[in-house]
């Protein structure tokens, strides 16, 4: 998989930034993050719900059992150039995801909900660029209630991001190692 979400302001997309990548407290109460996001379900292929999580703020969940394999839902939102998102990774938060190598989509504005899935270093889904599109696809059957994560590939060269996906196998930061 060549793209992912790396730094946009280095060599590849982002979604947040190390400040807003900090563990969700154990009760996270809505009133904490802002009123509950939601999805695009003409967009979206499974039943899906965003909810508080436990890796950071909102994450995105299956309301559906989801098979291996599928597509879950395509990532949407402006369209920015490269000079855009830098400007516009400067922010807390940020939602960017890169396309090409001009262009990135920021999900913050006309997202469809898919900005929410959390990275994981052991993740149930994966990002296929095909067309111009990016499409979020199920790596392996998704239980109901799952909450849907991928791994976001920021480049190993990078300022490190520390990761709080709870994995078995966590590699300690959202950052390649190798």
């Amino acid at each position: 998989m060549a793209s992912a979400k790396v730094p946009t302001t280095r060599k590849k997309a982002a979604k947040t930034t190390a400040a807003a990548q900090k563990p969700a407290a154990k009760k996270t109460a809505k009133k904490d993050i802002g009123p509950a996001p939601v999805v695009d379900h003409k967009i979206a292929r499974f039943a899906l719900e965003v909810r508080p999580s436990k890796i950071h703020r909102w994450g995105l969940y299956a309301g559906e059992d989801i098979p291996s394999r599928r597509k879950i839902i395509e990532y949407t939102g402006e369209k920015v150039s490269r000079r855009e998102t830098r400007r516009r990774a400067e922010g807390p938060l940020n939602y960017l995801f890169t396309l090409n190598s001009y262009w990135c989509i920021d999900g913050s504005v006309g997202g469809s909900g898919a900005e929410y899935i959390n990275h994981c270093c052991a993740p149930n889904c994966y990002a296929w660029v095909h067309k111009g599109h990016i499409l979020y696809m199920s790596a392996r059957d998704i239980a109901r209630g799952e909450e849907l994560t991928i791994d976001y590939h920021f480049d190993k060269d990078v300022e490190k991001v520390p990761c709080y996906c709870g994995a078995k196998t966590c590699r300690g930061t959202i950052n390649l190692l190798k």
